[in-house]
């Protein structure tokens, strides 16, 4: 008995999930696996399977993940952070709203990881000034959560959203997500954070955090990567480099990969950054969870299985449901799946399965893609989901700290987010 080739994709689907969720292999081997046997079974070409690396939206992680990095090897990015804790004191609640809302308008275009390693140890010189009027363990946790968060800000602030994006691309009837459409979401995301820490999460966290503040070096630099001697003219070009980014995206000027890839060679040309700290830069096994997600999503189209799947899930929700039900579900299961695994495998799973429950329930699929991307970035009751989170570690926490002050964060946006968000959308 031959199999339908749907009845295969599903069988590799859900092979993928368990060991996305088990990480068996390293994320990126899952991914490149599960395209290799969409095509070994014949449900796609290897061409098809695999063109995904070459995809515009690949192009467009790389050559951010340069751009970005370029701020902090010019210093340009270490500057702005020690400008922001010499304008506001010592005034601790005052000194958190304000790394708040930094890091989250900086992880809105750049790496959040390389964010948060920037302004941890900015944070810390601080605090060993202050006199203990400021405390990395009331700062530090807050930090990783924002830089997340502002990472949902825009299509460039994290990878979940270029995975989401490329799969949108490979799937007919869809349209692609705006630069700044996830600002719908990412802002709300970010406001009630702030409120959240200047208010009953500030007094909750100094109540729980009972353990001694964790020594330092007083004089930590903000990264000591790009020295003591830093070229004025350099970070201007990183600057305005960054800017011709967002404004040639908003403008769209040429395709995003295409507008990436050029601020990258222009930053190399200009020695803002080295050929060798380029390829350190990137972060490989996102590239490969990227491009085999979009030959994966490619093959669940190919074969039907992804409306089989669908079909399932709108069985699972009820044939009547509304777009508000379906983005509040999808929404819930990626909060969960992002306190103990990769959002970007996250996003790499769910995404199709939305957008085909979406489509066969007839309303746009962008809402709940918004959602899964939401979810992503609110995983905040453990410290080992996602990498500027995990090493807020260096401030003392304890895995309980996060399940308590984060955990509550979490339902507390969880809440806000199904109310907001559909209002500011319309659905």
């Amino acid at each position: 008995m031959i199999m339908e080739q749907s009845t295969i994709a599903v069988i590799i689907f859900a092979a993928t999930i368990v060991l996305y969720v088990t990480e068996l292999f390293p994320l990126g081997v899952t991914a490149v696996a599960s395209c290799l046997l969409m095509a070994v079974t014949g449900i796609i070409p290897f061409a098809n399977a695999y063109a995904g690396f070459g995809s515009d939206i690949v192009m467009m992680v790389i050559g951010m993940i340069v751009v970005g990095e370029a701020l902090f090897e010019t210093g340009l990015a270490q500057l702005i952070g020690k400008i922001i804790v010499r304008v506001v004191g010592n005034n601790e609640r005052l000194f958190l709203a304000v790394i708040i809302l930094t890091t989250a308008s900086l992880s809105a275009f750049v790496s959040n990881t390389a964010t948060v390693a920037m302004f941890l140890p900015i944070i810390s010189s601080a605090a060993a000034r202050s006199g203990g009027r400021i405390t990395k363990k009331n700062t530090y946790m807050a930090t990783g959560f924002a830089a997340v968060a502002g990472g949902s800000c825009t299509l460039v602030g994290s990878t979940p959203q270029l995975a989401a994006q490329g799969i949108l691309s490979q799937i007919p009837g869809c349209r692609p997500l705006g630069f700044f459409e996830l600002a719908y979401g990412g802002i709300p995301l970010v406001a009630f954070i702030l409120f959240y820490y200047v208010t009953a999460g500030y007094q909750l966290q100094k109540k729980l955090f009972n353990f001694p503040e964790i020594a330092g070096d007083e004089e930590t630099a903000t990264n000591s990567r790009t020295g003591e001697k830093r070229s004025p003219v350099k970070m201007a070009i990183s600057g305005l480099v960054m800017a011709g980014c967002v404004i040639g995206f908003v403008k769209q000027v040429w395709s995003v990969g295409t507008i990436a890839i050029a601020a990258a060679v222009v930053l190399v040309m200009t020695g803002c950054i080295t050929e060798k700290k380029v390829y350190q830069s990137i972060h490989w096994p996102s590239i490969a969870i990227l491009g085999g997600a979009l030959g994966f999503s490619k093959g669940l189209e190919a074969s039907g299985a992804g409306k089989l799947i669908a079909e399932a899930a709108i069985g699972l929700l009820g044939a009547s449901a509304s777009p508000r039900l379906v983005f509040a579900a999808y929404m819930l299961v990626a909060l969960l799946l992002a306190n103990f695994m990769s959002t970007t495998a996250i996003t790499a799973m769910l995404a199709p399965i939305a957008i085909y429950t979406a489509q066969g329930m007839g309303f746009d699929p962008i809402p709940v893609v918004i959602g899964i991307i939401l979810g992503t970035s609110m995983g905040f009751a453990s410290p080992v989901g996602t990498m500027p989170i995990t090493m807020t570690l260096a401030g003392g926490y304890r895995f309980t700290d996060y399940t308590k002050v984060g955990g509550l964060l979490s339902i507390l946006l969880y809440f806000w987010i199904i109310t907001v968000v559909p209002l500011l959308m319309g659905f």
